[in-house]
């Protein structure tokens, strides 16, 4: 009931914020530096059937490739709905093993401690500023069981328990009006997101995986869970989080992968 009753107004939150967000995404990808996407996601061959661009030349290429990648984080921005559910999956269905995934290999895992680790939370945010695993555990917790999908090509189900993350944001008193919420994390990747996307219901911070805690090789002490992006943008062994309204970028957004990251 809460949810439909707020329907209208989050849909309209996130139209507001969709034009600017698309700005910011449009000017970063002004860096001629940033044409990976072309070089790992598309071919060659591809690209020039598909624009007639000529692959003999650099500008023309990463011309081409900024075009369809401000293209489709417009596409995808303007599609997303803040209240439409990606689709869950009984237990039965649950890949196991779930899929081991990073920019590096399962022996480089980082190693957090538990009784140390503390979550910053920083930028457009008036409350608590500092968190510990014992805090964020004692909050309210869901679970739920979506696909990941890789940008790779392949998916897999898992069952995820954590925070709700809309929940969180506002416990720790950010400004649910700002337009970015970015990630820091201890493998040193970090990663982006737009506030309507924070607080889409099925968002989480993850605490915990298939009943357990979370392991390190899916991201402990946590990760964030967002079953409506592509694999990439959800970030693993989270240490800080900022709200803010200027344009974070990310790991693989800097160098070339559209930003929005929809799946």
């Amino acid at each position: 009931m809460t949810l439909r009753n707020k329907s209208g107004r989050l849909s309209e939150f996130a139209s507001s914020h969709a034009e600017s967000i698309i700005k910011d995404a449009r000017n970063e990808l002004k860096n001629p530096a940033r044409r990976l996407l072309g070089k790992r996601i598309l071919t060659l061959g591809g690209i020039a059937m598909l624009s007639g661009c000529d692959l003999s030349n650099d500008k023309s290429v990463n011309s081409m490739l900024r075009k369809m990648s401000s293209f489709n984080d417009d596409v995808q921005a303007l599609l997303f709905s803040p209240t439409t559910l990606a689709p869950t999956y009984p237990e039965s269905m649950i890949t196991r093993p779930f899929p081991f995934n990073a920019f590096y290999d399962i022996d480089d895992v980082p190693e957090v401690d538990a009784a140390s680790y503390r979550l910053q939370v920083s930028g457009l945010a008036n409350g608590k500023r500092v968190w510990t695993l014992d805090e964020l555990r004692a909050l309210p917790q869901e679970s739920q069981i979506t696909r990941h999908i890789c940008i790779e090509g392949w998916s897999a189900i898992g069952r995820w328990d954590g925070v709700r993350f809309a929940s969180f944001l506002k416990q720790a008193g950010a400004d649910l009006t700002a337009k970015y919420v970015s990630f820091h994390c201890a493998d040193n990747y970090w990663t982006s997101i737009d506030m309507p996307t924070a607080l889409h219901p099925q968002t989480q911070l993850t605490l915990g995986y298939d009943g357990e805690t979370l392991p390190p090789k899916y991201g402990f002490p946590m990760k964030l869970r967002m079953p409506t992006k592509l694999g990439y943008k959800n970030p693993k062994h989270i240490v800080a989080i900022s709200v803010t309204n200027d344009y974070p970028g990310g790991y693989w957004e800097n160098q070339g992968y559209n930003w929005f990251g929809g799946s």
